[in-house]
């Protein structure tokens, strides 16, 4: 994985940048998750933020944030918002047990091949009654041989492909390919579970107007879920 995202680390940043896709559509719904924490809360105690990029997310957070990638790159930006660790999740061995209050993982669970280590890695440093909110590409997006198509009338709709099953899917970045993993909603919830994870919240968005006027091949998807937000309590 460190590969494919050190190859693409310059993509990111501009599409953070430049593509509410990346960075509006992810943002508007982490707060939404997060909207029941007053700016106090979310200031208080000690948040980690896994995958953290060029470190949009710490910044937009506040408070006392770590953030935590494998990408070099990306991390001597992210510096400018908090501490940084380098690591290739889902190790967080460097961690230490209960040491968080909350943590954060945008965009980062469908890369991540092993998602059920990522889960109880993520549930050992965080605290009791500690809090998780993941942000991901909807897993109907992800499933291998899914896709939007057209019917004769010219309405849209989603073919499933193999959203039952586990797979890959090669997303092309730029001028390079990432790996995206599939798990359904369920396997989602359930290895979350498994891990000590309580569900609290469990959100679905299309794309965004500003998403839609960028990206012209996405019309008609209005209403076909792209994003999906989840935030749990910590049981352990």
């Amino acid at each position: 994985m460190s590969d494919a995202w050190d190859d693409v680390a310059e993509w990111w940043i501009d599409a953070v940048r430049d593509d509410p896709a990346n960075s509006d559509d992810f943002l508007a719904l982490l707060e939404e998750l997060l909207e029941d924490d007053s700016a106090d809360q979310r200031s208080d105690g000690l948040t980690l933020d896994v995958g953290c990029g060029e470190g949009q997310m710490m910044r937009r957070l506040g408070g006392t944030v770590i953030g935590t990638d494998v990408t070099a790159q990306l991390l001597r930006r992210a510096q400018a918002a908090g501490p940084t660790v380098r690591a290739a999740l889902p190790d967080l061995s460097w961690a230490r047990t209960n040491s968080f209050d909350r943590a954060i993982c945008v965009g980062v669970v469908e890369a991540i091949a092993d998602h059920r280590t990522l889960f109880h890695e993520l549930r050992r440093v965080t605290r009791r009654n500690g809090q998780l909110a993941v942000v991901s590409n909807h897993p109907v997006t992800t499933a291998p041989r899914s896709e939007a198509m057209v019917d004769p009338n010219g309405e849209v709709f989603w073919r499933w492909g193999d959203y039952l099953g586990s797979g890959q899917i090669h997303q092309k970045v730029g001028d390079d390919v990432v790996v995206l993993h599939h798990r359904s909603i369920g396997q989602l919830l359930s290895s979350a579970a498994d891990a000590g994870w309580r569900l609290d919240r469990l959100i679905e968005r299309g794309p965004s107007p500003a998403t839609l006027a960028r990206h012209p091949d996405f019309g008609g998807q209005t209403n076909i879920p792209t994003l999906a937000g989840m935030r749990w309590t910590s049981t352990r």
